[in-house]
């Protein structure tokens, strides 16, 4: 009989453990998230900065060689990322795109001139920067018009910073709900072992040996649930990978190494912090307020 009770209360520890692993694990998900926002965050900004499209008008004249050499010059400068010669086939195809294949029945003249597409580095797309790379671009012979798009730059920015605000939140509150569950399920594993704490002071062992055991399994079960945390965060990247492989290029392996770092040290930390407070406090209660 002795031996069927142990083995039943090994039976419920261990499920306890394995409930409170994976509840953890589930919660260590939003650190992930978090993580991974907060990552990438500044990879995201730069992606869409560096889409933004300046375009440089040629005059009519300038022969395709010296609108190529203009191009190839350009892309030369440090805060130019690409610069892209349109031809006059490619712009007559684009505003037929836009306007409609009849459209150079309406005008007399359907001579479409050269022009060159840049992108900036992320570093140079705002509104200061953005009058130097201007008055650099047209200060060649060559050059009609530039068209830098300010406004379009500035609500850019605008935007951006709004959401690098609300994002900043959102990590915030899902760090600190993370915190407060595993630290709630932590405390409740303890909790339940109680009564054993109560038994190792009776016979005179000391509050860091008491400690010890519970530490370690908290290590242990930080690690554990951090790893599950990371599979699962891994499958679903996985899939987005598999479906959109082009992000791959915008986030990056050491990001998402990064992520699982970052998973394994909240996890552990958070396991290792909530054991170490619970064990004082339920070490410092009577016998009487074990049974509430």
């Amino acid at each position: 009989m002795a031996k069927t009770g142990n083995k039943a209360i090994r039976h419920r520890l261990a499920g306890a453990w394995i409930s409170s692993v994976l509840s953890i694990a589930l919660v260590l998900v939003l650190v992930g998230i978090a993580a991974f926002l907060a990552v990438n965050s500044r990879s995201v900004s730069n992606y869409f900065k560096e889409n933004m499209q300046m375009e440089v008008l040629l005059k009519q004249e300038v022969s395709e060689e010296a609108a190529a050499g203009y191009a190839a010059s350009a892309g030369t400068l440090p805060y130019v990322k690409s610069a892209r010669l349109v031809t006059r086939e490619e712009g007559k195809k684009e505003l037929e795109d836009i306007l409609g294949k009849d459209f150079l029945e309406v005008f007399e003249s359907t001579s479409i001139p050269l022009s060159v597409e840049i992108t900036l580095k992320a570093d140079y797309v705002n509104s200061d920067s953005l009058g130097m790379v201007t008055a650099a671009l047209a200060a060649s012979p060559l050059v009609d018009d530039v068209e830098s798009r300010a406004t379009l730059v500035d609500a850019l920015n605008s935007n951006l910073s709004v959401i690098s605000i609300v994002l900043g939140v959102l990590i915030a509150l899902l760090v600190f709900i993370s915190y407060v569950l595993i630290g709630n399920t932590v405390r409740l594993n303890i909790f339940a072992r109680r009564f054993t704490i109560h038994t190792m002071q009776l016979v005179g062992a000391p509050l860091s040996f008491i400690r010890r055991p519970f530490m370690r399994s908290a290590v242990v079960m930080g690690v554990v649930a951090s790893l599950i945390a990371t599979a699962i965060l891994g499958a679903g990247g996985y899939l987005a990978f598999r479906n959109f492989p082009e992000i791959m290029a915008l986030f990056g392996w050491k990001g998402l190494l990064l992520v699982a770092a970052i998973i394994l040290v909240c996890g552990v930390g958070i396991c290792m912090v909530s054991t170490f407070f619970a064990v004082n406090r339920l070490s410092g209660m009577d016998k009487d307020q074990l049974y509430y």
